[in-house]
């Protein structure tokens, strides 16, 4: 069967290459081993086939905003980023483990342990928030574990400042774990619709599974996103769960924005509050303060200007702002796997206010304006994506509907024409293996009993990629 093969690994002085990591449409990952300071280190290579002078702008920004938030100690740490001698743009970042994606789905983690991840992420999101940046794809994939087992927030491929996302662009996303108002285009992101997110992802590291996936039933696209439209959140169904906790995350996965925590601080307090009740140490808050947002975000390169906002676009009357305004700039052609590709400057403009943060913290939005570039979403080991792309007329289609039928000694998947024309072709996801892209519709994988495969298959066309199919997963009986 066919399949794109890792691109060679280039010659990085001070480093040596040990092996590839993962494969996407648009970019490998490699382990490689830092020569000074001795060092593992994964390494993301922009494929030179999709190199441009806009790619390589995208791609700094990228690296730009990563580094400037990477200081926070549960944000993926990213060295260095540079373009090797044959041309390719690469960033070299710390190297995690992607095994609580994983692991959340085969064992119950005890809720204490949750509850300090919940913290540290919620931390690391709010920094962001403060420093004007809206992360635009939390799930529970997108949390890394370091070598210390210290949780992490990576992929910040699609996120966009708290100005940028009052302009209407396109936006990439995952259903399990993206708000009403986001499934239903009304806003490409808000504070609210990540206090959504945060809650959902806390959610489904308690549940085995996201909130809105009902097992045994049917959970395609389509059924997720009526019941996320619905969002009667059902109860997680772990005696060991307090039912304190499961009101604060009903209340994060509110159908009302304004009924939500209006802040992650907020929600993070209330899981605070939730460790106190079963007696167990309070995980630190961890967030930056209000200079260190400002000074850490002005030294970006030129396309990464601030821009002021009179706090952040989160209010419902914002939103009515921005349907009523004149016809939104065009997406770039990276939409589809994504990408907003922003320029604009001006001046900061700050307000403050102060509320209660153990004895006193200044609450200030500082609002900015970035090239914010979102490139490539692409798994380390066995991090699958679930996108959903919001594109214009003639959108890339979606696969739905895929069927597995076990043989023998293998699990046969299949799925019927979502409506490909003919240059089109199959960008296949598998467990433990690499992106194969193929023509057709249908895709064995070996496996043994009480194995349990996983697929997912998006529509490649003209080097984009479409949405991604809901994850199909099944365990292998003999």
């Amino acid at each position: 069967m066919a399949r794109r093969l890792p691109s060679l690994p280039p010659v990085l002085p001070g480093f040596a290459h040990v092996h590839v990591l993962g494969s996407g449409g648009f970019a490998d990952v490699f382990l490689y081993e830092q020569n000074m300071p001795r060092r593992q280190v994964a390494v993301k290579v922009m494929l030179s086939e999709v190199v441009n002078e806009q790619v390589r702008h995208m791609f700094q920004a990228e690296a730009n905003l990563m580094a400037q938030l990477s200081a926070h100690p549960s944000i993926l740490t990213v060295y260095q980023a540079s373009v090797s001698s044959d041309g390719r743009p690469y960033l070299v970042m710390e190297f995690c483990s992607s095994g609580l994606s994983d692991r959340y789905r085969r064992e119950r983690i005890p809720v204490p342990e949750i509850l300090r991840i919940a913290v540290k992420i919620g931390s690391a999101i709010e920094t962001a928030h403060r420093a004007g940046v809206l992360h635009r794809d939390i799930k529970p994939s997108n949390i890394l574990l370091t070598a210390y087992g210290h949780p992490v927030l990576s992929d910040f491929g699609i996120a966009s400042t708290l100005g940028e996302a009052e302009n209407h662009d396109a936006v990439g996303m995952s259903i399990p774990w993206s708000a009403p108002e986001v499934l239903d285009d009304e806003t490409p992101g808000t504070i609210e619709s990540e206090v959504w997110s945060f809650a959902a992802t806390v959610y489904t590291l308690l549940a085995g599974r996201s909130p809105f996936e009902v097992p045994g039933d049917s959970n395609k696209s389509t059924d997720l996103m009526a019941r996320i439209s619905r969002a009667k959140v059902q109860p997680i169904g772990r005696p060991d769960v307090p039912a304190s906790l499961e009101r604060v995350l009903q209340r994060g996965m509110s159908r009302r924005p304004e009924s939500r925590q209006g802040t992650i601080l907020e929600l993070v307090r209330e899981i605070q509050a939730v460790e106190t009740e079963l007696g167990v140490l309070q995980t630190p808050i961890e967030v930056a303060v209000d200079d260190w947002a400002l000074s850490s975000m002005s030294d970006l390169e030129e396309r990464t200007r601030v821009r002021g906002v009179a706090g952040a676009p989160s209010s419902t009357a914002a939103r009515r702002r921005r349907r009523r305004s004149s016809a939104a700039e065009p997406a770039s052609e990276y939409a589809a796997v994504g990408t907003i590709l922003r320029s604009s400057s001006s001046q900061i403009a700050r307000s403050t206010g102060t509320i209660p943060l153990a004895t006193r913290r200044a609450f200030r939005w500082v609002a900015i304006s970035l090239v914010a570039a979102a490139v490539l979403v692409i798994g380390l080991g066995a991090i699958v994506t679930t996108s959903l792309v919001r594109a214009n007329a003639g959108a890339i289609p979606v696969v739905v509907d895929i069927d597995a039928q076990a043989t023998t000694d293998s699990v046969e998947f299949s799925w019927p024409d979502p409506g490909l024309l003919p240059s089109d072709s199959y960008q296949i996801s598998a467990t433990d293996r690499q992106s194969i892209i193929q023509t057709r519709r249908e895709f064995s994988i070996t496996a043994s009993d009480g194995d349990r495969v996983c697929i997912t298959v998006t529509v490649n066309r003209d080097g984009k990629t479409g949405a991604s199919s809901i994850e199909k997963c099944v365990v292998f009986e003999s």
